[in-house]
């Protein structure tokens, strides 16, 4: 079942039909998938999904795979949101929640878009993958193509964590290891892989990603019974997750299940890469390329990326903004998370309360506010990160 009626090019607006192969527009820029949403409104109603599976695939009727045996599902979706009490008291914030994505399959929010995205590589007859990845994406795609027997390459930086490079060898992909950012990862994999046998399923150069990551917010307004939350807080790299999350509450509307304002999207970065958010400060509708990015954040670093333009038009149309926060308040609001609320959260997600705090300061938000945090990764898969942390505080280790 699919009511995918096409795919349009997210700058110039051309139609492209559905069921075929696809990497960008012939422009050069992003695919998003289009449904019969009146349609998918006849079954896809708020107050009878209980019943429906807990992973993503409970919004069948809004995402692009046809056949059923094209699925390849690991339990991904459906994540927790926890309300933040106590922390939400420090803060006095009553409404303050977290997206915990690390308890999807392989511990990271790249789960739900990989998913996607080989679920329709499977349907359309793709065996070979491969995309230049900073841990998380590559982790998730080895698992997936492990399942379904293909074959996947992963280009990553020589500062990769060593868990996600392990993870990646173990579930068979071959890895391949690269002097500089991600961004030098994606020249790489373009040299070596040239001869079009490998399709590239990097982010937002094919469409179904987007797909996977737009169902957190399915999710949040779920969760929160019908109500749209007033602010997202959400760590920014390529920016497939806050694009789509944006596409996902369009199509809510349209569909009948949320009605009045949609949330202002804050993305936050590293202060040693934050392209986007130099680029909205300037009032700039593409982001250059940030130089020599250095991050604890290996998600965050992303020296530039092919939807800056639908990144900034998101912030900007729901009234948001982009933000920089350092490394040691990462690791701080790390500490914090897992003190308050016990969770062990990645330094990208560590982003997200820092990055609150600036904004409770700032006057952006203040008090009965519902926002969320999206906490994108485990911190189990930053064990250096994590031993620097414990070091640090060697005296609470007896």
């Amino acid at each position: 079942m699919s009511l995918v009626t096409h795919l349009e090019c997210a700058r110039c607006g051309k139609h492209h039909e559905p069921g075929r192969v696809y990497n960008l527009c012939s422009c050069g820029a992003p695919l998003l998938v289009r449904y019969d949403l009146r349609r998918a409104a006849e079954t896809l109603v708020l107050d009878r999904m209980a019943s429906r599976e807990p992973t993503l695939w409970r919004y069948r009727e809004v995402l692009p795979v046809t056949q059923d045996s094209s699925i390849l599902c690991l339990g991904e979706g459906f994540t927790p949101l926890i309300h933040a009490r106590r922390l939400g008291k420090k803060l006095g914030l009553p409404n303050l929640y977290l997206k915990d994505e690390s308890q999807n399959p392989t511990g990271s929010f790249k789960a739900r878009g990989l998913a996607v995205a080989t679920s329709m590589a499977n349907e359309l007859g793709i065996r070979k993958l491969a995309m230049p990845s900073a841990g998380n994406a590559g982790g998730a795609l080895a698992a997936y193509a492990a399942k379904a027997g293909m074959e996947p390459a992963v280009y990553m930086p020589n500062e990769t964590p060593a868990a996600n490079r392990q993870e990646c060898a173990l579930l068979g992909a071959k890895v391949v290891l690269v002097s500089g950012s991600i961004k030098d990862c994606g020249r790489e994999m373009k040299e070596h892989l040239k001869d079009g046998e490998w399709f590239d399923v990097s982010t937002l150069r094919e469409p179904y990603r987007l797909e996977g990551k737009k169902t957190m917010a399915y999710e949040v307004v779920e969760q929160l019974g019908g109500r749209v939350p007033n602010a997202m807080i959400y760590p920014t790299g390529g920016g497939t997750g806050l694009i789509g999350m944006w596409k996902a509450f369009a199509e809510m509307e349209e569909l009948g299940w949320t009605s009045g304002p949609w949330p202002r999207m804050f993305s936050v970065q590293a202060q040693g890469c934050a392209p986007i958010v130099r680029a909205f400060a300037k009032g700039g509708d593409r982001a250059e390329e940030w130089e020599s990015p250095q991050t604890i954040a290996s998600g965050l670093r992303v020296p530039s990326a092919i939807g800056d333009f639908m990144m900034l038009r998101v912030l900007r149309e729901s009234r948001g903004a982009a933000l920089a926060v350092s490394d040691s308040e990462m690791l701080v609001a790390m500490r914090e998370l897992a003190e308050t609320e016990g969770v062990l959260t990645s330094p990208e997600g560590g982003a997200t309360l820092a990055a609150l705090k600036k904004l409770l300061w700032d006057g952006f938000l203040a008090g009965p506010e519902s926002i969320i945090l999206f906490l994108t990764a485990s911190a189990y898969k930053y064990q250096e990160v994590l031993e620097t942390m414990t070091v640090s505080h060697s005296n609470s280790i007896l």
